[in-house]
């Protein structure tokens, strides 16, 4: 038989069709170890872990099937309780497999002591944004006799005088006493002739 009259045949198509069959066999059979193997379709919705602590997630994170992993621990935050998690990648909701690792950071127990900047004899409108960029904020201004306006004179926290590089606790309120550009400073243990404005708050602007 010759090769044309073999790939006209009908044992040569039956060949072709077994051939065929196999690989489609082999192929389905592929398909379904790569299922199993990869958990195709089995998803997770990843918890909110935000104001959990560390502990309690990974409880919860386990019984899924998820692993916690601590990045860090932040600044603290006041709208998170203490030791608790801030943040965490990915994020709620987010559907992963299963023995994904869950990538957290914590808050830390409290706020953090930083050092006075140094503000005697700068502006107002230089203290005020050194203040934020510190984390603190301006507390109470008091206006006292000295020639130059808006310039610090002093820095108090509750009523003590601070200097540069005092310790107090990040997001405290500095007060600052101001000249009010009018005369002399008189630098004396008591002050007479004072003026306290309290800062700006959002209720005051609405009004």
């Amino acid at each position: 038989m010759s090769v044309k009259e073999f790939l006209k045949s009908k044992v040569f198509f039956t060949q072709v069709a077994i051939a065929l069959g196999i690989v489609l066999v082999v192929v389905f059979l592929l398909l379904q170890w790569l299922s199993v193997t990869t958990n195709h379709g089995d998803v997770i919705p990843v918890p909110d872990l935000r104001k959990m602590t560390s502990e309690k997630a990974a409880e919860a994170l386990e019984a899924l099937d998820l692993e916690i992993v601590v990045l860090d621990t932040v600044d603290f935050e006041p709208g998170f309780p203490p030791y608790t998690i801030t943040e965490q990648d990915p994020l709620p909701k987010v559907t992963v497999k299963e023995d994904r690792k869950i990538y957290v950071k914590v808050n830390s127990g409290g706020y953090s002591t930083i050092a006075v900047p140094d503000l005697i004899q700068k502006s107002y409108r230089q203290a005020v944004p050194t203040l934020k960029n510190m984390g603190l904020e301006e507390g109470t201004k008091t206006y006292v006799p000295y020639l130059a306006k808006d310039v610090v004179l002093e820095m108090k926290q509750k009523g003590k005088k601070l200097k540069a590089g005092d310790k107090v606790m990040k997001a405290s309120k500095i007060d600052l006493v101001l000249g009010d550009g009018k005369t002399g400073y008189q630098e004396n243990d008591s002050i007479s002739d004072t003026r306290t404005i309290e800062p700006k708050t959002g209720e005051d602007n609405d009004e």
